[in-house]
């Protein structure tokens, strides 16, 4: 099949390289080049970049619906365009008469919107997915053609669920492209009753109270927020970032004080810090953090009011 490939974020990528391996992909469209690292150098979206070193034409138009660019992609004739991870939303004048489908990263329609993976490991979900869907006006509330779920370890944190739901969208993808080639895809139309929505995460979430929360909760919120926009506490008077958490027995008596085991009670229950970023450093086992300050033990820890401007 002649594929047109509608995304930006690295998501995407194992699905675009299974598409090139089986299909023609006549062209990858992506965000436009963005400023990135401490020189604000030029860099292309991780699809942009992975299509030019597979050799695939790719266009970067601020306005995928303005009409040179809308004639320009639906020039190409593709029998169908994959659109994963985009960011821009596709006009009813660009999609007419096209069959275009969408890999999303919850099992519709729980979690409609910008952060379903992150808001789910938040929640503490024991399990999540992708699904591929039709493109509706309503934001991820097409017909649903094709699930994949993949169950949330107690220690996974959103960047792992992230990479694990994007190798599950080869497998799916291929299999709706099969069916639409075979005239038999059927789509189901979510009930609307148990939407559910995953907003965009912000800065003003980066942080977390062990005090306030059960072991649940914390470690759902740690473990969700990494790696952006994380999830910043003083240890003391040391800013540090809570990378992985999980949860255990003990933790003494007090909440939110730091046992040399890197066990912290909560207001309910206890959690094990595993893995802790110091402000200005690099990620680091808590065995390590607590071998170079073994003075933090017993330290209390307490919510870093994260900067939002």
């Amino acid at each position: 099949m002649r594929i047109v490939f509608l995304g930006s974020g690295a998501f995407g990528i194992p699905t675009l390289e299974g598409l090139a391996k089986r299909h023609e992909v006549v062209a990858v469209v992506s965000q436009p080049d963005k400023p990135a690292g401490r020189g604000k150098t030029l860099t292309p979206t991780p699809i942009a970049a992975r299509a030019a070193e597979l050799g695939i034409p790719v266009l970067k138009p601020a306005d995928v619906n303005e009409a040179g660019v809308r004639e320009a992609v639906r020039g190409y004739g593709a029998d169908a365009w994959v659109v994963i991870a985009f960011g821009q939303k596709l006009s009813r004048e660009l999609l007419e008469g096209v069959f275009a489908i969408n890999l999303h990263g919850s099992i519709l329609p729980a979690y409609r919107g910008a952060a379903p993976i992150q808001r789910a490991v938040m929640d503490g979900c024991a399990e999540t997915g992708v699904s591929v869907i039709s493109l509706a006006e309503r934001m991820d509330a097409g017909l649903v053609y094709a699930t994949r779920a993949h169950a949330i370890g107690a220690r996974e944190t959103s960047d792992e669920v992230h990479d694990r739901l994007a190798l599950l969208g080869p497998g799916a993808i291929e299999w709706v492209l099969t069916q639409h080639a075979a005239g038999a895809l059927v789509g189901a139309v979510q009930d609307e009753s148990l939407a559910t929505r995953a907003r965009k995460l912000s800065k003003a979430e980066a942080t977390v109270d062990l005090a306030e929360l059960d072991a649940r909760t914390a470690r759902a919120r740690i473990n969700g927020l990494n790696s952006w926009p994380g999830c910043t506490v003083l240890v003391a008077d040391l800013q540090a970032k809570l990378l992985r958490v999980e949860e255990c027995e003990g933790g003494g008596t007090a909440p939110a004080v730091l046992g040399a085991d890197g066990v912290v009670c909560t207001r309910a229950g206890a959690i094990r810090i595993l893995e802790i970023q110091p402000v200005g450093g690099r990620g680091m086992q808590m065995a390590e953090f607590l071998n170079g300050r073994p003075k933090l033990a017993g330290a209390a820890i307490r919510p870093f009011a994260p900067s939002v401007g």
